[in-house]
Parts: structure tokens; sequence; C-alpha cells
């Protein structure tokens, strides 16, 4: 599914935290939406899934204005993955996982075998089957992460819309689920932090401050070091590693001298 805004803008108390964003994503397509804490990504996420309504601009799904879509409608295309969310009441993970039917099913009906055989296959896709009949209390947040992932796969959407995914996990389960994300038919947009985990997965990158879109374009034109330093205000070093993989190392904050050496 190709996802599109123009010119789209969202404000909260008369702060506009995105603003006049327009861009475009290709079906099958892997984007990874870079920026600062506070840059937008997460309002901008927010606006695509429906999730809140822009001031102005436009968000369309294959073409299709979602403006006027109820949330069922817009639930059959695309799923969210938010920082950090949990369900209020004492669920079991597979419960948990199963919400992602919730669009597909009537309101009074129950999930039936199909229902059953998608979330089973978003446990293992996840590597969480064994832990299906465990409460959600007694997780860790790298697995309620990782449920969350599960929910939003079993909701089998075109288009998948992932906030920092990468949160609480590990460096195993960041990789296989860079590796998941990046593999899939799925219209992939998720925020990173990790600039280097951004390059290497993801087939282009937006990049946000002060909620506008400042470039897009693929990893090597996007992550330079004079971007770098305007936007993250880092002094940082790019280059492949042994696998050809491009990478940051960061030396310090820019603008900023180094500490001088003990006497």
């Amino acid at each position: 599914m190709r996802i599109t805004a123009e010119r789209l803008s969202w404000s909260v108390a008369g702060s506009r935290l995105v603003h006049e964003v327009t861009l475009d994503i290709a079906p099958g397509e892997t984007v990874g939406l870079l920026g600062p804490n506070g840059s937008g990504k997460s309002s901008l996420l927010r606006c695509l899934a429906g999730l809140r309504t822009p001031d102005a601009g436009t968000v369309a799904y294959d073409g299709q204005s979602v403006r006027g879509w109820d949330a069922r409608r817009i639930a059959r295309h695309v799923a969210f993955v938010e920082q950090d969310s949990g369900p209020d009441s004492d669920l079991r993970v597979v419960d948990v996982v199963g919400l992602g039917r919730t669009p597909f099913r009537d309101r009074w009906r129950g999930a039936d075998a199909a229902d059953r055989a998608v979330v089973a296959a978003a446990l293992d896709r996840v590597g969480l089957r064994a832990l299906a009949g465990r409460s959600w209390r007694a997780l860790s947040g790298g697995e309620r992460q990782r449920a969350h992932i599960a929910r939003a796969l079993a909701q089998q959407p075109y288009c998948l819309l992932l906030d920092e995914p990468t949160n609480h996990l590990d460096v195993k389960h960041q990789l296989e689920l860079m590796e998941l994300l990046a593999g899939t038919d799925q219209t992939v947009l998720v925020a990173l932090h990790d600039l280097s985990l951004a390059a290497r997965y993801c087939d282009r990158l937006l990049l946000m401050q002060h909620g506008q879109l400042v470039t897009s374009g693929t990893p090597e034109s996007v992550l330079t070091p004079e971007r770098l330093a305007e936007v993250f205000e880092v002094d940082a070093e790019l280059a492949a590693d042994a696998l050809g993989n491009l990478t940051v190392a960061y030396r310090r904050p820019a603008h900023t001298s180094p500490a001088e050496p003990s006497p």
C-alpha cells in the first residue's frame, strides 16, 4: 500500500508539532523516520495512523484520503506500534496479540480457528509462542514490545507504522525485528534512534527537525557529517563496516571542544 501525506500540519495548544510535511512511501518500501527528541516523529506517525486529526493537509492510502474514515476501517489498512502501551487488565500474551484481530470481527463474535491461526503465526514471528499463556504483567519490557509487534502483525495490515520499536529490545531481538521489517512485503515506516540500524535495514530515510521534514533519500545521502551536526548536534564520522554496512561513530557533541587533559 502506498501511504502519502500532503502539507500535513498538526498543533496542540498553539504549539505546531507537525508542520507542512509532504511524503510518499511506496508499496513494500521500508523507510526509517529519524530526528532528535521533540522533532515530531511520534506526532507524524499518529497523524498517518488516523489517531490524530490534522489541522491542515491530507493523508491518503493508495491515493484515497482517509479523512472521515472510522477507526475500524483504518485499522484494516494500517497497524501502529507505539513506544509504550499496554492493556489495562492482566491479560495473557495470546489475548493481547489477539486484539489485532478486532477490526475483522463482529462486536459479539469471539475468535475463530482462522483468528487463532493468525495469532499463533504472529507469535512465532516474534519468538513468543512459548509465552502465549503467560500473564502480561509477568513479561519483561522487551517481551512486551515483541508482543505489541505480534499484535500488529496479527492485524495483517498493508502498512506497519512503528514508533521506536527497538526500545527495550536486546541486540539479538533488535536485529531480528529489523530483519523482519526489511523482509516483509508490507509498507513500513519506522521511527528509530539508532542511525546505524536505520542505515543498514531501511531502503530510504526521512529526517525531521522542529516538526518539519528536513530531507529524505538513501541512507548515504541523508546521513552526512554536516547534517548530523546540524540536526542532532553531534560530531560524527560515517564509514562502512567489515560487512559493507554504513555505520555512524560519534566523537562528541557538536560545537564543543574536547576535554582538556588532566595535569
